[in-house]
């Protein structure tokens, strides 16, 4: 068996307490063997007993730390978003090309068993004209911490935007345009809590939305086609149970199903599939071996900081903001 890879977690909020270091301690092919806060990110990006640096801190940090990561000679996952400006992934790209390390971006919702059961679904819709995908919440009071400071990259768009943005990327590429509604909306609010989002693919609407103030959550997914449709609620499980404490190689069981329509009327209930965050850790310990591609390619994560900065400016500026092909 080949050696664990010896990996450091910088970040003891909730990404890294629930999502990294459970997932790290149960891939075989890794070994957490630092777990720092803020106080320390300096000294494990750049410690000589770690080969993997993964970072999950307030997205201001994400870019400065795996650069300092880079610059070390570490191979480098940063959680989502990748950076808070395409200006600042394009530098992590060139740097990690230029010193020759694996550099990947923790877009886990890849690995959702309801997006995972859109992607199987989607040759029975015949030609897609709608896509719809919403994440709703009903937190109306404020909270404390960075996740409330537009200082620190906060705001729904960098938090669920880019999720919800990716997994639209996977399905249908990049889109000629967007145009965004973006907006503070909870009483006392300094970052945006509601975002709309339409992606334009010619007779296509992708139709991307998030809002903090929906007490009955809108579908999940919703894909239209000329050969039918597919509704999905509910929210993938994984986060809950790794909350729980479940051992992540026992996650992903959705147990709601989602309903395909047919052309012709019929309803078929559709069992979702096994989502399984465990296998972005898998694809990244094959890539550090060189015996892989990386799970998410930091170039994709850099398209989604596209689309949400293109968002920024339609929402601002009140107009459709065409994106063209990715050089």
């Amino acid at each position: 068996m080949a050696v664990a890879i010896r990996t450091a977690l910088i970040g003891r909020g909730l990404g890294g307490g629930v999502f990294h270091a459970p997932l790290i301690r149960a891939c075989e092919g890794l070994e957490l063997v630092r777990w720092v806060g803020s106080a320390e990110a300096g000294a494990a990006a750049a410690a000589d007993d770690v080969e993997l640096v993964v970072i999950s801190t307030p997205n201001a940090f994400h870019f400065p730390l795996a650069r300092a990561a880079l610059e070390a000679g570490k191979h480098v996952v940063v959680d989502k978003p990748f950076t808070v400006s395409v200006a600042e992934a394009d530098a992590l790209i060139d740097l990690a090309a230029a010193r020759g390390r694996v550099l990947s971006v923790f877009h886990n919702r890849r690995w959702d068993g309801d997006f995972l059961t859109v992607q199987k679904l989607l040759p029975r819709l015949g030609t897609v004209r709608l896509y719809e995908a919403h994440w709703d919440r009903f937190r109306p009071a404020l909270r404390d911490g960075w996740k409330e400071d537009p200082d620190q990259g906060a705001g729904l768009l960098l938090d669920l935007g880019p999720h919800l943005v990716d997994q639209a990327l996977c399905l249908f590429g990049m889109p000629g345009g967007v145009r965004a509604d973006v907006l503070a909306q909870r009483e006392g609010s300094g970052i945006h809590d509601y975002f709309a989002l339409t992606l334009d693919y010619g007779p296509m609407r992708v139709l991307l939305s998030a809002s903090m103030l929906v007490a009955e959550p809108r579908p999940r997914f919703g894909v239209h086609g000329t050969g039918g449709s597919f509704v999905k609620h509910g929210v993938d499980p994984q986060e809950a149970e790794l909350k729980a404490g479940i051992d992540p190689r026992e996650t992903g069981a959705d147990r709601v199903d989602g309903v395909l329509t047919s052309a012709d009327g019929a309803r078929e209930t559709v069992a979702t599939e096994r989502g399984r965050y465990l296998s972005f850790y898998e694809g990244v310990a094959a890539a550090v071996r060189g015996e892989g591609p990386v799970p998410v390619e930091p170039a994709e994560a850099r398209d989604g900081l596209r689309i949400i900065e293109a968002a920024r400016e339609s929402a601002r500026e009140g107009w459709t903001v065409a994106l063209g092909a990715v050089t």
